[in-house]
This record gives C-alpha cells, structure tokens and sequence, in this order.
C-alpha cells in the first residue's frame, strides 16, 4: 500500500507540472499581454486612464533614466504600475526580470533583491511600491505639482 501512495503523489506532483508550466506557456504567448506600445506589458494593463501628472512624471522618470525592475506574476508591480494609469504606466521604463534570460541576467547583474525596485543613478534604490508623490520627490520631479488639499 504504501507503493501505491507515493506512485500516485509522485503522478500527482508531475501532472501539476506539466500544466503549470503548460500554463506559463500558454499566457506568455497568448499575445494578451504582448502590446508593443507598452514597455510593461508583461504586468498586465492599468485599469484607468492616466492624468497628465501621471503621465509626465512617467516620461520624466524615463527620461532622467530610473529604471523600474519588476516579474509578470508580482502583484505589487501590477500595483505600481496601475499608479500611473494605462498611457503612464504602459511608458514607465520597466525591465521585465523573469520572463526571459536576459532579463533575469539584467536583474541579477543589478543585484535586485525584491520587486518592485527602483533605480536612479545618484538615487538611493527604492524598494517596494512607491506612491507617486514619493517618487516625485526622489526623482526630482517639478512638473505638474499635486493639487493642494484645504
């Protein structure tokens, strides 16, 4: 009897294999995520338009050259990406670290310890889901100043 328990968890244990990464297969190419506009397509689509502020500090964030590192299966770098809205965060300037090897060799070279994690050339590295007025003021940001509140 107990052949037969672990026969049928080893079974078990392959099956779920094969499907997982039959899955993984099957979404990375199912071109659902694959939008060429998009430099974070792998983390899904922001769920509201983006405000001009959102999407200026995006550009200025590209621009100053911060990079943004981030995994496809993350949720908080969905979350961070949705901070900016769709045009902003389709423009942040993401590098995808589990998709492919070379981003992984990319994201190990850069010795990324968590997702997400910002880096910005004479910046301290952010890690962790930064609010838009956090990374504002890291970055430098001057444009297009939050609304004052009464």
């Amino acid at each position: 009897m107990p052949r037969f328990g672990s026969l049928r968890s080893g079974l078990l244990i392959a099956l779920s294999t094969v499907l997982l990464g039959f899955t993984a297969t099957a979404s990375a190419g199912s071109g659902v995520n694959s939008s060429s506009s998009s430099t974070t397509a792998t983390l899904g689509e922001a769920l509201a338009a983006s405000t001009p502020e959102q999407k200026a500090l995006s550009a200025h964030l590209r621009a100053k050259g911060a990079v943004f590192y981030g995994a496809w299966w993350c949720p908080a770098c969905f979350q961070q990406k949705n901070l900016f809205g769709k045009e902003g965060g389709n423009a942040l300037p993401y590098v995808e670290c589990d998709k492919t090897d070379a981003g992984r060799s990319r994201c190990m070279a850069a010795q990324i310890r968590a997702f997400p994690t910002w880096d910005l050339a004479g910046k301290e590295r952010r890690e962790g889901v930064q609010t838009i007025e956090e990374l504002r003021v890291w970055s430098g940001f001057s444009g297009a100043a939050k609304p004052s509140q009464p």
